[in-house]
């Protein structure tokens, strides 16, 4: 890492590496145990991404999913049709997900990699879906991401999304944005209000956006309170 910093890239990763230094956490050791009681570790699609299909909103075409996991839901998208990337962070979630796409005989194109270093074609997507990834994105990276959501999508494709909310159930962090550099942390994730979901996505056009419904798994979906969801569409 640069002392001296001479471009943007070398600022953002100065900021990763302020950020970096107070987390302890560790991806690829949280998946290494299975069987923890965690509701998304069950292969169990989210019940928004469902209901999306059900009233039309999204149809089949190609996908990329950002932080996947163990692929509970790039499972869902590729039954239902859809051509499959599916990317993540950690090698131990993707090979638990390679395992189950073995199990199941379903096509998913795992990549293991961060998202801002995913060399993509820009406009080859219909739609992107992230579910779980956004709220551990940094403040300084924010800017990165909208650019990636926004050119991995062709003209009119859809991008999903949830989120912690602010202050909810699951514990999303009220951290201002200037509040985590001051302290160095996001103390586990960020949440968002309404306004701020709004307001962060304004250069897309908000097709749904709303609160997760509770799911009992015998529904056969993921749902729990405490996460926003929502669909946007990119203007053509």
């Amino acid at each position: 890492m640069a002392t001296i910093i001479s471009s943007n890239d070398e600022l953002l990763f100065m900021l990763d590496e302020l950020l970096r230094e107070e987390s302890k956490f560790n991806w690829d050791e949280f998946y290494a145990n299975r069987d923890r009681n965690v509701p998304f570790f069950r292969n169990l699609p989210d019940e928004n991404l469902v209901g999306y299909f059900k009233k039309g909103l999204i149809t089949p075409g190609t996908v990329l999913e950002l932080g996947c996991g163990p692929g509970r839901n790039a499972f869902f998208l590729a039954q239902m049709g859809y051509q499959v990337d599916a990317i993540d962070s950690s090698r131990e979630a993707l090979e638990w997900g390679m395992e189950r796409a073995r199990q199941h005989r379903t096509d998913v194109n795992f990549i293991l990699g961060n998202i801002f270093e995913f060399n993509l074609v820009d406009g080859s997507y219909d739609f992107v879906y992230d579910s779980g990834c956004f709220h551990h994105i940094p403040p300084h990276r924010r800017m990165g991401y909208l650019e990636l959501v926004a050119n991995a999508l062709k003209p009119g494709g859809h991008f999903g999304l949830t989120c912690f909310v602010e202050g909810g159930e699951l514990g999303g962090s009220s951290l201002s944005d200037l509040e985590v550099y001051k302290l160095r942390t996001m103390q586990g994730g960020l949440g968002f209000t309404e306004e701020k979901i709004r307001y962060v996505f304004r250069d897309f056009e908000a097709v749904e956006l709303r609160k997760m419904k509770q799911a009992n798994e015998d529904e056969g979906l993921f749902g729990v309170n405490g996460l926003w969801t929502a669909l946007f569409k990119r203007r053509a």
